[in-house]
């Protein structure tokens, strides 16, 4: 079968690598759609790990079954990390911070033209996609569920403001999700095409991320690894508030620790996604609640991935592009 193995951002190499073969409790799922996210080209993170299949954003057709729950020729999404249940973590609803969430995954990666999903993923990752859901739009749905548990992290509430810095397709869908929450939305960016589509997603105000000025906000979204960003959420977090790190930069960053001591903020961060958050981000996605087809701004055979992360890693004029094998 076809995969494409990273090296770096610019050095993705497809090759004719074996299909997957499966064992008691697994499936194997033909990919349909596999989205490149943000933090695919993340390079300073990815290269650790190099060479190996990323994408993490699947949906596609069971077409082999060793497990009682799922026949062959149904849709799924399926999830990449999925929790123990058993551990300290997960019993307190911590379910991100699971050993287990962190380590497993599929075989090989959501940029091949099939994954073999462990009997783990089968049990607790697997999800039965409506006939009306298209596979690119279910592509959405784990990075949703990521916006989900983020603004459940810091209890986003209605008639809060909340900033998002960053307006690219992890800012735009929190940017949705704080909207439905009746929150009011303060969006930045430094690209005019992103503040457009921050606008176009409910953002109550958008503004040039340095023209941001004396905002005060209850709640901010850090959705860009720029460095300046972690600067501008000091300067707008009003006391009591609280910062969350959705996105990281590849450098340390400087807390000011007497305004923070002073004001009484708060500082977090949120990865992944957790069962109910993906169970979520389904529901609405596949309701409507949330369109997620204007995201979708590219989709390209997987033979073209290295123009895929091309569109991404520069964040122009693309949100989400998705790969079709």
């Amino acid at each position: 079968m076809l995969a494409a193995k990273y090296y770096s951002n610019t050095d993705i190499r497809l090759e004719d690598i074996p299909k997957p073969k499966i064992t008691d409790g697994e499936i194997l799922v033909k990919v349909a759609a596999s989205g490149i996210c943000g933090t695919d080209v993340m390079e300073w993170y990815r290269v650790k790990k190099t060479p190996r299949v990323l994408g993490h954003e699947i949906a596609g057709t069971i077409v082999e079954s060793k497990s009682p729950r799922y026949a062959a020729g149904l849709r799924v999404f399926v999830s990449h990390h999925v929790a123990c249940n058993e551990c300290k973590y997960c019993l307190s609803g911590n379910h991100t911070a699971c050993e287990t969430l962190h380590t497993g995954n599929y075989d090989p990666g959501g940029y091949s033209e099939f994954v073999r999903v462990p009997a783990i993923n089968v049990d607790r990752g697997v999800y039965i996609l409506p006939d009306h859901l298209s596979f690119a739009e279910a592509t959405m749905i784990e990075p949703l569920a990521c916006a989900l548990r983020g603004q459940r992290v810091i209890d986003v509430k209605k008639d809060a403001v909340v900033m998002v810095l960053g307006s690219g397709v992890s800012g735009l869908l929190n940017i949705l999700v704080a909207k439905l929450k009746g929150a009011k939305v303060i969006a930045t960016d430094v690209d005019a095409y992103r503040l457009k589509k921050a606008k176009e997603c409910g953002a109550d105000e958008v503004l040039h991320a340095e023209k941001a000025g004396d905002i005060r906000a209850d709640k901010i979204i850090v959705c860009t690894g720029a460095l300046s960003a972690i600067g501008q959420a000091f300067r707008s977090i009003d006391r009591k508030g609280t910062i969350l790190l959705f996105a990281i930069p590849d450098k340390n960053i400087e807390i000011p620790t007497v305004d923070m001591w002073r004001n009484e903020i708060t500082v977090t961060s949120s990865y992944g996604a957790a069962a109910d958050d993906l169970a979520e981000a389904l529901e609405l996605i596949s309701s409507g609640k949330l369109d997620m087809k204007p995201l979708i701004t590219h989709k390209l055979p997987l033979k073209k991935i290295q123009e895929g992360f091309r569109l991404v890693a520069q964040a122009k004029e693309s949100l989400k592009v998705v790969l079709e094998p």
